[in-house]
């Protein structure tokens, strides 16, 4: 017995077992910070930019709904600057796993435009979630649907590849929706859809159903990661805002080991002063990918 509990273990990738001996050097690994439209100060969406501009955040993640309608606004204010369209988030109406017809028909028909903008952005993907508890009335939680969802989303992966960017499967705490809750859920999904164009994400938010924020992302690994969301860990507000329980450094790890070189991006509210808080959130961040 003990003969074979050495057989197994040395099977185990070093990475599943060491955060120092898989991917990228640390230090060949950039942190990309995107912020959501809502993130930074400003009256409009070029003082907006022009505040990311002045912290060097790379990245801007706009929401899906009416985005077909926004093309071209986006494209001009980012012309000329250093910031790129990172993931859009969702957006869309209806849900794919719905059991009206028509309800379906609508994410369908909703989504497939939003994919077709983020696609002409450049965006990363287009974030979605199967099931939110609240959308009724749901498939069931059977493997038929799970055989049903990985069959759907083969479709719009497909779709999202010719378009040239992705959907992007997120997984939320149980309150929110108990159909998809960990990462590595959301990535053997991913990988039985059997499309390049469908990825998952991480939230640090989210991701306290996850034993382990270092395990969560190296169970999606480079390959079905597409981005990261990023929220104090107690109430939701800028990362920082919660004190000593605000410490992403075990998941950076993991970000700088499979050589993560998507973005990271803000979802979160804010508890006083935007501006200072933004800021000090950014430097936080900076200062945790570092160490990590």
């Amino acid at each position: 017995m003990g003969g074979a509990a050495v057989a197994a273990t040395s099977i185990i990738p070093a990475c599943a077992t060491s955060s120092s001996k898989c991917g990228k050097k640390s230090n060949d690994v950039a942190l990309n910070i995107s912020f959501q439209e809502g993130i930074a100060p400003g009256e409009t969406l070029a003082e907006k930019l022009d505040f990311m501009e002045s912290l060097g955040v790379v990245g801007f993640e706009p929401g899906g709904r009416g985005l077909k309608g926004r093309v071209k606004e986006i494209q001009d204010a980012l012309n000329g600057r250093n910031i790129k369209v990172s993931a859009i988030c969702a957006g869309f109406g209806g849900f794919i796993l719905a059991e009206d017809p028509a309800v379906k028909n609508e994410f369908d028909t909703t989504m497939r435009e939003i994919v077709e903008a983020a696609g002409e952005l450049g965006s990363t993907g287009v974030i979605m979630v199967p099931a939110f508890n609240g959308q009724k009335p749901c498939l069931p939680h059977t493997q038929e649907t799970r055989d049903y969802l990985c069959e759907e989303l083969h479709k719009l992966g497909e779709f999202a590849k010719s378009c040239g960017t992705t959907v992007i499967l997120e997984p939320l705490n149980r309150k929110e929706c108990f159909y998809l809750r960990l990462v590595a859920d959301a990535a053997a999904i991913a990988r039985d859809a059997n499309s390049d164009g469908v990825k998952v994400m991480g939230d640090f938010w989210h991701m306290q159903e996850e034993t382990s924020d270092y395990g969560a992302f190296m169970s999606a690994g480079k390959q079905y990661l597409q981005h990261v969301h990023m929220a104090s860990r107690g109430n939701r507000k800028m990362p920082g805002e919660n004190g000593e329980v605000d410490n992403y450094v075990d998941g950076f790890r993991a970000l700088k080991e499979i050589g993560y070189d998507k973005y990271v991006s803000f979802e979160c509210g804010c508890g006083g002063d935007r501006a200072t808080l933004v800021t000090a959130a950014v430097n936080l961040l900076r200062a945790q990918w570092e160490e990590a």
